[in-house]
């Protein structure tokens, strides 16, 4: 049997492992890059587990309309149109009303944000040639229909959306630790009839408010605030106190630390439907704390209120090309822009539905209650000291009894008559006119004004105290 040949060590066999016959530099090269690894995939889990929470709805480039003329509006600016449904059962897409439709630019140079509310009963082409309430669109065919909607009649390039339903803010509410704002008395009183009702169906407890003036509300009143509609102003207010909210929650956020904000991601997220991806979201959330809210609006700029046939109550735009024009400016006061073709075909559309009218003053609007048909009720200016009362066209006929009091102006009923003059006491005015009325002054006492129209006329009860 053949001897094995032993061969000799060429060298001493080192000992211990890899590491340990690394270098000292090359030991904390390692030690830094595999921490560095194990944070960055923590970092990659946490974050997939948070998006994994929104309801992602991507929308496929070829399903968003954007006129021709306008493919190239808003360079440099990020516009995203924002939808507030009034959802019971978390439903998000198409189905649930959206109470609230805003266009939220953001600078992504300067980081400010403008939004702007588009009244909800506002006459559009909502899809189809239609022209009816723009609420419409996100019923019919959810965040894509009501997306091109909004570029289609106001020729905007808008391809994402954010959908929330009001539950989600009254949890960012309450875990911002509530919010101060300045309330009237008739607030306080609308708000105290909802505020039980938003609890609920939230599944947060709350209670009804005690004071006016300067409130500390929770997320369920604040909620509330922003939702009451049928008080002075309408939806015009509504929509004020909308974006005032909004407003506010930015800043406190701003304010608040990590760990709250951790919080309202856990909570308010599956409460979200957005088409934006999670590395978009992270993108826009990292300079979160550089952002501010500049100026606000609410579209049209120039309309008026009436009933329509076939529509409802609702808000026409006086000149709609004219009030695209002035969104434009708005929005994006760096560019050129002129209306396109599709724009001014929808706005002699809206004609043909609801027929050519002028714009009513917008202190008016904000300053009125409104009938149950969303004619004007009447009118009060505060800071003028004057009440009017302004009916639509048509005609009418109706009995106004004034009960004991005193009153001085002027009454003109177009078409009928004029009386100016001052009266203690009670009246009975009992006619028939055509047209609009509008009563000027400052009465004081009680009066109930019962009338039943015909056409566009103005058919309502109302009382003035």
């Amino acid at each position: 049997m053949a001897r094995r040949r032993r061969v000799p060590h060429r060298g001493r066999r080192k000992k211990g492992n890899w590491f340990t016959r690394m270098s000292l530099p090359k030991k904390i090269l390692t030690i830094s890059g595999s921490l560095i690894f194990c944070v960055l995939a923590a970092g990659a889990i946490f974050v997939a587990a948070k998006m994994n929470k929104v309801e992602t709805k991507e929308i496929a480039a070829e399903d968003i309309e954007v006129n021709v003329e306008a493919e190239e509006v808003g360079t440099g600016v990020t516009t995203v149109a924002l939808f507030g449904v009034d959802s019971r059962t978390g439903q998000l897409d198409k189905d649930a009303r959206t109470d609230s439709i805003i266009i939220a630019t953001l600078d992504n140079a300067t980081k400010e944000v403008k939004m702007v509310s588009v009244y909800r009963d506002t006459t559009l082409d909502v899809g189809n040639s239609e022209i009816a309430k723009c609420n419409a669109a996100y019923s019919y065919g959810g965040p894509t229909q009501a997306i091109n909607m909004l570029n289609r009649n106001l020729d905007l390039n808008i391809k994402d959306y954010v959908t929330v339903d009001f539950g989600a803010l009254v949890k960012v509410v309450d875990l911002l630790g509530g919010l101060d704002i300045e309330i009237t008395d008739t607030e306080m009183e609308a708000m105290n009839k909802y505020i039980g009702e938003t609890a609920r169906v939230s599944g947060v407890k709350s209670k009804k408010l005690t004071e006016s003036g300067l409130v500390h509300m929770d997320g369920a009143q604040a909620v509330t605030y922003a939702r009451i509609r049928k008080l002075v102003g309408d939806d015009f207010k509504r929509t004020e106190r909308q974006r005032q909210v909004i407003e506010l929650i930015v800043e406190k956020a701003q304010q608040t630390d990590l760990a709250t904000i951790n919080a309202i991601v856990d909570e308010v997220l599956p409460c979200i439907s957005t088409s934006f991806s999670a590395t978009e979201i992270l993108s826009y959330a990292k300079d979160f704390a550089k952002y501010s809210i500049g100026d606000t609006e609410g579209f049209p700029f120039e309309k008026t209120t009436a009933t329509v046939v076939d529509v409802g109550s609702c808000v026409i735009p006086a000149d709609f090309a004219k009030n695209v024009e002035e969104l434009h400016e708005f929005l994006y006061p760096d560019e050129e822009y002129t209306v396109s073709s599709t724009v001014t075909s929808i706005a002699s559309r809206i004609v043909s539905v609801c027929g050519r009218v002028e714009a009513t003053d917008n202190e008016v609007l904000t300053n009125s209650t409104y009938n149950s048909d969303g004619s004007i009720s009447s009118t009060v200016i505060p800071s003028a000291g004057t009440s009017t009362s302004t009916g639509n066209s048509g005609t009418s006929g109706g009995t106004s009894t004034g009960n004991s009091g005193t009153s001085g102006g002027t009454s003109t009923d177009t078409g009928g008559s004029t009386d100016t003059g001052g009266s203690s006491g009670g009246s009975t005015d009992t006619g028939g006119s055509s047209g609009g009325s509008t009563d000027t002054g400052g009465s004081t006492g009680g009066g109930t004004d019962t009338g039943g129209g015909t056409g566009g006329g103005d058919a309502s009860t109302s009382t003035e105290q």
